[in-house]
């Protein structure tokens, strides 16, 4: 999507103002204190244990026991933890493209998984989503998933759940009646009612709220403690060295990465500050990725929003296919933590994706496949008819193959050394921190030492001290 270059200034001041971070999904509990870390430890398959005493609320402790539950799979041996690793942001552990699962542990899927992090700010879906930037015009934007067809997380949650190459329950039913016989179905009645079990149908759903409540209480999925949090609310510890300080200037550079245009740092929507997303969606061409086994069909195509898991955007002669090939723009912090990125997976290090974007035009050769007479096939994983959707702002501006790229190498090594800083889990050096003061305003050490106290007056006799009294 095209949008309108946004030029921010670079003084500090700009970037000391504390987030008010104040809004969650719809009809979540309002945030409570991480849990039990001892229950966030998570291995391929996690077996379920008595969590630690938490804090949670009813709802959320039953989403926590869902999370790591692997029970509520058709193969007995994956649960929401085994893609979404705590450990590792929320994310695959492994650097698969895709991650396999179905009821025999053996279906691939068609997309790389995302973090779990960062959602709670996210709003429904709209074709004229106002941008959080205030500036681009109003356009397809929000949702969950990399096509937004999940309106909240409680939404998405059923869609692994469900999905034959998932999770792969045959049911709704299935995973309330694995929750019913389960060892929480009573901290499940005591979150939702006695009777809950009764209607099937709400019940499904409420575990989906469950799991929001979960993802939306638990500061694990939003702690905002990366150096950058620290180096925008002007706290110590947080200044940032000189490669950084110049990756976040080629960041917010519209003639350079220009990544601020989509991942957008500032105030957000609902008073959020710095998600690094504006929930756009926009086509950018990426290579087609050979590992999937469902682009072993020449004929398969994922163009995000308009299908073929989207089913409500679907090519028209009407529509002319606006939308075909668009993908929800991700949230870059702890990018630096990902083993695959975009939404196929085709990429496996950070600076292949920076490289990608700077040279996908000068050197289309070192991205794209070829026909059979040699010639590069650019845009290879999106028909040629839809290829106007190609988003074209900087630094993917169409420019001539061959042609000078916009940054230099030096620079793409520090705009990775930028994103580094949106790691969470930061920890200060200790000679970052300055030695314990004596007092607020005045010195830890006096330059010239006090003088002695002055002695205590005399004794006085009784007979003064009791005149002294009346």
């Amino acid at each position: 999507m095209r949008k309108f270059p946004i030029v921010f200034c670079l003084a500090a001041a700009a970037f000391s103002l504390a987030a008010c971070k104040d809004r969650r999904q719809a009809g979540a509990p309002a945030a409570a204190p991480a849990a039990d870390a001892s229950v966030q430890a998570v291995a391929v398959a996690v077996a379920v244990a008595a969590p630690a005493p938490s804090k949670l609320s009813p709802p959320a402790q039953v989403g926590q026991r869902m999370f790591f539950d692997p029970t509520l799979s058709g193969s007995g041996r994956i649960s929401c933890a085994t893609c979404h690793d705590p450990a590792h942001a929320y994310a695959p552990a492994n650097d698969l493209s895709v991650q396999l699962g179905g009821a025999d542990m053996k279906q691939a899927g068609t997309r790389a998984v995302p973090t779990l992090m960062y959602k709670d700010y996210t709003d429904p879906y709209s074709d004229e989503f106002q941008n959080p930037d205030m500036v681009s015009p109003p356009a397809p934007g929000g949702g969950m998933t990399w096509d937004g067809r999940a309106n909240t997380i409680a939404e998405q949650a059923a869609i692994p759940l469900l999905a034959a190459n998932e999770m792969a329950n045959p049911s709704p039913d299935a995973v309330v009646a694995a929750i019913e016989h389960g060892p929480y179905a009573e901290l499940f009645r005591q979150a939702y009612g006695a009777d809950v079990f009764a209607d099937r149908k709400r019940a499904f759903e409420l575990a989906g709220v469950a799991l929001q409540s979960f993802q939306t209480e638990d500061r694990s999925f939003h702690p905002y403690s990366s150096k950058f949090d620290l180096f925008r609310n002007n706290k110590i510890g947080g200044a940032l060295n000189e490669a950084e300080l110049h990756g976040l200037r080629l960041f917010v550079d519209p003639n350079k990465g220009n990544c601020v245009a989509c991942h957008l740092i500032g105030g957000g929507n609902g008073g959020s500050q710095d998600i690094t997303s504006d929930y756009s969606f926009a086509a950018i061409g990426v290579p087609r990725n050979k590992s999937i086994p469902a682009n072993d069909d020449p004929n398969y195509f994922d163009m995000g929003l308009c299908g073929p898991l989207r089913t409500d955007h679907l090519p028209t002669t009407a529509n002319k296919g606006v939308g075909c090939g668009m993908f929800k723009t991700p949230i870059l912090r702890n990018v630096a933590t990902r083993h695959a990125f975009m939404h196929n997976g085709v990429f496996h290090t950070l600076d292949e994706v920076v490289h990608f974007y700077n040279t996908r035009d000068t050197e289309p050769g070192r991205w794209y496949s070829r026909d059979a007479h040699g010639k590069v096939r650019k845009f290879d994983d999106l028909p040629a008819r839809y290829q106007a959707n190609i988003d074209d702002q900087m630094p993917l501006d169409g420019r001539r193959a061959g042609s000078k790229a916009p940054m230099t190498e030096d620079e793409l090594k520090d705009l990775v050394t930028f994103l580094n800083t949106l790691t969470d889990g930061y920890v200060v050096p200790a000679d970052a921190r300055p030695a314990p003061k004596a007092g607020v305003f005045g010195p830890a050490t006096p330059s010239t030492p006090p003088a002695p106290p002055a002695p205590p007056p005399p004794a006085q006799p009784a007979s003064i001290q009791k005149t002294a009294a009346r």
